[in-house]
């Protein structure tokens, strides 16, 4: 019972040791202080002391020393100082969604800070960054029943600053990402609000021939629905008579070849559709369209030699 009661005392003075160890008994306030939670005696000390850390690259360490100010001294001129600092270290850190959350807090709790207009432009460059992730399996904001934080971070850009500089094309890289996702009817209406939004937006431009490219990807899946393959033609040689000199144009051009190529198919398709049912009179009306319309294309030539065979059975 002895030896029992020996070892509970040893155990006991060792913990008490080794509690003990983490704090410091300080006269001027004479209590016993543990430094891990010590604060210094004025912000600016404590913000000093933070970017230390941050410039020695030991983030995590200065995040806690940051949070440590904005917990002792949340109004303090230093406040929003420490919450950019954090958002800092949160990037260097590989973790830009939160960075981009904690520098959304400068505008929420300092909305009349300095930063504000640092803060709008580093959240765009985040967006930027995520939008060139290849990974992007990262899901937060609702929209047309899926979710993506990228649109988060830009939408949240334009809501911070809707007539800055990083607006326009905030709303442009929107469309971009939607058309990248294959989101096509929604980046359209994304696009459309670049132009009707920031009608004298240099990104108007762009955002036209985006409108007229992603109209051009929808008619991709489209077989024999030709409406959807003329509206991007449409689209294209709008953009051209509009911007005629513009670097695009010459992509433009092409687009339209591609898809007035892709209508000649179609058409040639659906005689020859209309040629397997022995609707021959149907037949020669589409060859023939794809003879009068698109002349240089292949499939003229193959469209010629069908009408001379329909002719000879008939």
């Amino acid at each position: 019972m002895k030896r029992v009661i020996l070892i509970t005392i040893i155990i006991i003075s060792i913990c008490a040791s080794n509690a003990f160890a983490f704090w410091i008994w300080t006269p001027e306030t004479n209590e016993w202080v543990n430094p891990k939670y010590s604060v210094k005696d004025t912000p600016g000390e404590q913000l000093d002391y933070g970017l230390e850390f941050l410039n020695a690259q030991e983030y995590k360490k200065a995040t806690q020393e940051f949070k440590k100010l904005l917990k002792h001294y949340p109004r303090s001129m230093e406040a929003p100082k420490a919450q950019w600092y954090i958002s800092q270290c949160l990037e260097r850190l590989g973790k830009p969604y939160k960075a981009f959350k904690e520098y959304q807090k400068i505008i929420g709790k300092y909305p009349f800070s300095d930063l504000s207009p640092a803060v709008v432009e580093q959240q765009y460059k985040i967006g930027e960054k995520m939008l060139l992730t290849p990974s992007r399996n990262r899901l937060i904001t609702t929209i047309s029943g899926a979710e993506y934080d990228v649109i988060d971070v830009f939408r949240t850009v334009i809501k911070n600053a809707p007539y800055g500089d990083y607006a326009p094309v905030s709303q442009y890289k929107i469309g971009l990402y939607l058309s990248e996702k294959k989101m096509f009817d929604e980046a359209r209406d994304e696009f459309e609000k670049v132009i009707n939004d920031y009608p004298n937006s240099d990104w108007v431009k762009a955002a036209r021939y985006q409108i007229a490219l992603v109209d051009a990807k929808r008619s991709a899946g489209a077989s024999y629905d030709q409406r959807v393959t003329q509206a991007a033609t449409k689209e294209f040689e709008d953009f051209i008579k509009t911007y005629p000199d513009a670097q695009l144009t010459r992509e433009a051009r092409s687009e339209i070849a591609q898809l007035q190529e892709k209508e000649a198919e179609n058409n040639f398709l659906i005689a020859e559709f209309y040629e397997k049912q022995k609707d021959f009179e149907s037949a020669k009306i589409y060859y023939s369209s794809v003879v009068d319309d698109f002349s240089q294309s292949p499939w003229a030539v193959k469209a010629l030699e069908r009408i001379k065979l329909i002719e000879q059975k008939t």
